[in-house]
């Protein structure tokens, strides 16, 4: 377990450059087969080994021998701001210009299923399920709110199915995480008579958790999935370095701690056959996001907050349906459709640093088999939203004032070899 798990921290890492795409700052494209149908129905269906991310318990629907998937996804997004308004602690003009903060970034999936016999299926998964990349210029408006966010996270997650009967399977997994966040802003000095400083707060943490799955077959013709994920708390320590700033003890550099509470989220699937060709899909997803509720870094030496800023997010839901064409028996089409909700509650709690809003997913993609153990499957999705207020205070008052207009294309592969 050692070497793989020393494997997968340096594939992802030398991979990852996440960005938010999905709710908070989860990251939804955990398979490239999922990708085609918007995610609809994948606690329910078993087209290959990335089944045990999203169901442990629908392993069982996957033949003996061993199963293998690898994917990658480029996500693009935009998230350009428009002053309209922003303050000063003083209530002046808050100067600077205006910029855009999407950083383009690739995020990976390993996953392996293996088994003999019916009943008994064993599996693990490499991957990132949250990740948060945004950057901005030295100069623009919001500076003081954000310069960079960083969110990266490592999970191994090893997992065991056992089929109770021809209906019936269960399925669970423990999921260990190391998780990694850079953020950086800058300081106004300007009631010292000095250009702006900077803040750096780096900080990881290793937490374990686990999930559970069912999957039921009513009939031969329908699945239906359910999983249930666990929170994990991240107690992250690091270290806080302030540059371009005056000897003062406030702006000392030093150790620091952090919590991050990541959430729970639980999700229901359908797959349904409705003739040899075609296959219906649909699920719900319920993230309990009101976990995060502050953003809280503290120094060690005297347990004072460098920062401590209210967040108040809600759990939020993501609903999505979608469609497989078998069109022959190489070549499978498929389309989905989702709306994701934002945990950011209104414009006063929603940050630069994850400038989210409702958003509506439209995906395409295809499954194409030139080998009988051999496939791959290719997908692209572009996320919708309307353009989105900010009215957001920092923790030295600098309100940050006017609107997002955010999009997000995302590009995906993945490749499944059986054997």
């Amino acid at each position: 377990m050692k070497y793989i798990w020393h494997f997968g921290t340096a594939f992802v890492l030398s991979t990852l450059s996440a960005t938010v795409q999905s709710a908070g700052f989860a990251l939804a494209n955990q398979s490239g087969s999922g990708t085609g149908n918007a995610y609809a129905g994948v606690n329910a269906t078993a087209e290959d080994a990335s089944v045990v991310w999203y169901n442990p318990a629908a392993m069982t629907e996957l033949p003996a021998g061993t199963h293998t998937a690898i994917a990658g996804h480029i996500v693009a997004p935009k998230a350009k701001f428009t002053n309209n308004g922003s303050t000063t602690p003083a209530g002046g003009v808050l100067t600077g210009k205006d910029d855009d903060g999407g950083n383009t970034g690739v995020i990976p999936n390993a996953y392996l299923v293996k088994g003999k016999g019916n009943k008994w299926r064993f599996g693990v998964g490499i991957n990132a399920p949250f990740g948060l990349g945004t950057k901005y210029d030295d100069d623009w408006v919001g500076r003081y709110h954000s310069l960079e966010s960083n969110i990266q996270t490592i999970n191994f997650n090893p997992s065991v199915a056992y089929k109770v009967n021809d209906k019936f399977s269960v399925g669970a997994g423990i999921s260990v995480q190391k998780m990694e966040v850079e953020l950086k802003s800058a300081l106004d000095l300007s009631a010292l008579g000095r250009p702006d400083g900077k803040i750096s707060i780096e900080g990881d943490n290793v937490e374990t958790g686990y999930n559970l799955g069912v999957l039921l077959k009513p009939t031969a013709k329908t699945r239906i999935g359910a999983s249930y994920r666990s929170s994990m708390k991240h107690k992250l320590e690091g270290d806080a370095t302030f540059s371009n700033v005056p000897a003062l003890v406030s702006l000392a550099n030093g150790e620091v701690t952090a919590e991050a509470k990541l959430p729970a989220h639980f999700s229901l699937s359908v797959a349904h056959q409705i003739n040899n060709r075609l296959e219906l899909l649909a699920d719900v997803t319920r993230t309990r996001w009101s976990s995060f509720n502050k953003l809280q870094v503290i120094r060690t030496s005297n347990n004072t907050d460098i920062t401590n800023l209210p967040q108040n997010w809600k759990d939020a839901s993501r609903y999505s349906i979608g469609a497989n064409y078998q069109y022959n028996d190489r070549l499978k089409l498929k389309a989905g459709i989702a709306y994701d909700e934002t945990p950011v509650p209104n414009a006063e709690f929603r940050s630069p640093r994850t400038p989210d809003s409702n958003r509506t997913w439209l995906s395409f993609g295809a499954n194409y088999k030139p080998r009988k153990n051999f496939s791959v499957d290719v997908g692209y999705t572009h996320i919708f939203t309307k353009k989105t207020p900010i009215e957001n205070k920092s923790s030295r008052n600098h309100v940050l004032k006017g609107d997002y207009d955010s999009s997000v294309d995302i590009i995906s592969t993945q490749l499944n070899w059986t054997f």
